[in-house]
């Protein structure tokens, strides 16, 4: 079968030379019994790829199933693939089936393998490996005779690495690699696959397919698409249903687009009208710990302005003797050294220089101040802060924080503080 009977079977827009090379790995491998590994990022259509393979194989009228191993639980995904017996856990009130025994003579997709727990690897390799698995709760050798198709959006060799997946098993399943390219690679089928969906939304809410003129169609064209042919086919499908005019332009276009047409990694200050991150998924918690430390930034000069007016004026200090306490705990890199009033120091080292107030009775106030540039440490020591403000309450220091409950108690036990 040729590429392009291929893509009209199985509804694949583009012409692209990456996605032309993907499918004619596909289709040459399919009539083949090898263990697949599909790779790309998420929303790019790898699910596709692993019907295309069962389809055009001899066990295209055998079953096929496809499995997230990231949506199963660590605790129960062992009895889904391989089955258990009558009581081997707490619920297990029957003998049950694994899809490798349901599925036998047919295809296995396998998706999301990376989230798959090192101790169910092991499984599978001892069934791509010899065909044989046992039910959980069995000692019984079972055989089944089932081609796996595995998919990934991470790079597993990193994980191997990184000790959180088996490197026999990484290349027992890349015995043929097919690597699924984003959309931003394929920048000459983003029309393409815009006009298609367009056509298709307007059959389906019975209105006139949306038109975009040239800069709306070049702001499309170079859109990032972090979130490939899924995301291309949501927003084609909000122009659809939420655009005023059907000849859409750039400005009308820019509305749909999230974060607008400009992404960056780099933090954004509160108050800013574009607000956030890009595509990260701990951009929050960036932002926040960013906040918090341009308004420490802040605080400290207003500090500083009171620390020098009460050097030069000590009748002030006389009136508020709990405002030098409260100046003593602040640690800042940098040194308040007002040249009438603190003596010159020579021979000190540059990380630890004293600073010497001199009050009416000449009493001299000696003071270390440490330099810390560890950004772990700044956000440390504002929750210890924040917690000890709200007496230990969790919740309102969070709030006071701008995290979530469950995040600061992350960072408690990250940090190891106790309330």
């Amino acid at each position: 079968m040729d590429l392009q009977s291929i893509k009209n079977r199985f509804g694949i827009i583009g012409n692209s030379p990456a996605l032309n090379y993907a499918l004619q790995v596909a289709a040459q491998v399919a009539n083949t019994d090898l263990t697949v590994l599909i790779v790309g990022e998420s929303g790019v259509g790898k699910e596709v790829f692993s019907q295309i393979i069962h389809a055009l194989s001899a066990r295209k009228h055998n079953p096929f199933i496809a499995v997230n191993c990231g949506a199963i639980p660590e605790g129960t995904i062992d009895s889904e693939l391989f089955g258990h017996e009558k009581g081997s856990f707490t619920g297990a009130v029957d003998a049950r089936k694994g899809y490798f025994e349901t599925v036998n003579g047919g295809t296995i997709f396998l998706d999301e393998i990376g989230e798959m727990p090192l101790g169910t690897q092991a499984r599978l390799l001892r069934v791509l490996e010899t065909g044989e698995f046992i039910r959980v709760g069995s000692s019984k050798v079972q055989k089944t005779d089932v081609r796996v198709i595995a998919a990934t959006n991470r790079e597993l060799l990193e994980g191997t690495r990184q000790g959180k997946f088996r490197e026999d098993l990484y290349y027992r399943l890349s015995t043929v690699p097919i690597r699924v390219p984003s959309l931003r690679d394929r920048k000459e089928d983003v029309m393409l696959l815009f006009r298609k969906f367009a056509v298709d939304f307007a059959e389906r809410y019975k209105t006139s397919p949306v038109q975009l003129d040239e800069e709306a169609r070049n702001m499309l064209i170079n859109y990032p698409w972090r979130g490939n042919v899924r995301e291309l086919k949501n927003i084609a499908e909000q122009i659809s249903v939420l655009a005023q005019d059907k000849h859409v332009g750039a400005q009308e276009l820019s509305r749909f687009l999230p974060d607008g047409t400009h992404h960056t990694n780099m933090p954004v200050l509160a108050g800013n009208q574009h607000q956030g991150f890009s595509g990260n998924d701990f951009s929050n918690e960036r932002e926040i710990l960013y906040k918090l430390f341009f308004d420490m930034k802040k605080d400290v000069t207003e500090l500083k302005k009171m620390f020098l007016e009460i050097l030069q004026n000590p009748q002030v200090a006389a009136q508020h003797p709990g405002i030098i306490n409260e100046l003593k705990e602040l640690k800042t890199t940098e040194m308040f050294q007002p040249p009438a009033l603190v003596q010159p120091v020579q021979q000190m080292p540059a990380t630890a220089q004293p600073v010497i107030l001199h009050n009416e009775h000449d009493i001299h106030h000696h003071e270390e101040v440490e330099e810390s540039l560890n950004i772990m440490d700044k956000e440390k020591e504002l929750i210890v802060r924040a917690l000890k403000k709200h007496k230990g309450k969790r919740k309102d220091a969070a709030t006071d924080l701008g995290i979530s409950e469950r995040t600061l108690y992350r960072k408690l036990k990250e940090y190891d503080i106790n309330e």
